[in-house]
């Protein structure tokens, strides 16, 4: 789902930039009212985040993006308002370190990844009304949660390609990239949704703190 350099246009890029600040400096106004201790939660955040660096370098290319794991419905479900810089941190080292994605794109991929976690996170938080200790509730809000963030971040990444994109970029290439993408990411959204639920699941039993993350 990483954008690399060269796709959007200067003008995207920049806005992806004013989004992710404005974003990340609402993300940490908010961690402050979702945690009693917000300390207490960055052992959890640093460790989705080496998660998230890590999965999204197992990658297959579809050229102009690349399908992986993305683990960003997880990160909302278990971190909350944590999971937007979570993202950015770890976007920013594949950068750096791999060059996997990009520096000129950094804003839009954290967008792309960063929001539908965010909204995860709201979804998840359903399960107060369906009952907090009960698996199946917990376990389908998971998957639902995991499924929407990938579903919603490969939509948000074809927009970005249709409408985006310089004008010298071949219509047909980026067509095919569009549906590619779209494409892809649907047996990617099922197995995240899966896995996510099996771990709500697993936490339900051995530790349901970790998904009461506002709580703490």
């Amino acid at each position: 789902m990483h954008i690399p350099d060269g796709i959007i246009s200067a003008s995207a890029a920049i806005g992806g930039y004013a989004a992710t600040g404005g974003l990340t400096w609402l993300s940490l106004r908010r961690i402050k009212k979702q945690y009693v201790n917000p300390r207490s939660a960055i052992p959890r955040a640093a460790l989705l985040t080496a998660a998230f660096f890590a999965a999204s370098l197992i990658h297959v290319p579809i050229p102009p993006v690349s399908v992986h794991l993305v683990l960003s419905g997880l990160m909302g479900v278990m971190l909350g308002w944590f999971a937007f810089p979570s993202v950015l941190v770890g976007l920013l080292l594949q950068a750096v370190m791999f060059q996997h994605g990009g520096l000129t794109t950094l804003g839009i991929n954290a967008c792309l990844m960063g929001i539908p976690a965010l909204l995860a996170h709201y979804l998840f938080r359903l399960r107060g009304i369906f009952g907090r200790e009960k698996p199946l509730p917990n376990a389908l809000l998971g998957f639902s949660a995991s499924f929407m963030a990938i579903a919603l971040g490969a939509f948000m990444a074809a927009l970005l390609l249709v409408f985006a994109t310089p004008a010298y970029l071949d219509a047909a290439a980026e067509r095919q990239a569009v549906i590619a993408l779209s494409l892809a990411h649907l047996p990617v959204a099922l197995i995240e949704g899966a896995f996510t639920a099996m771990v709500v699941i697993f936490l339900l039993k051995v530790k349901p703190v970790l998904l009461d993350g506002d709580q703490q």
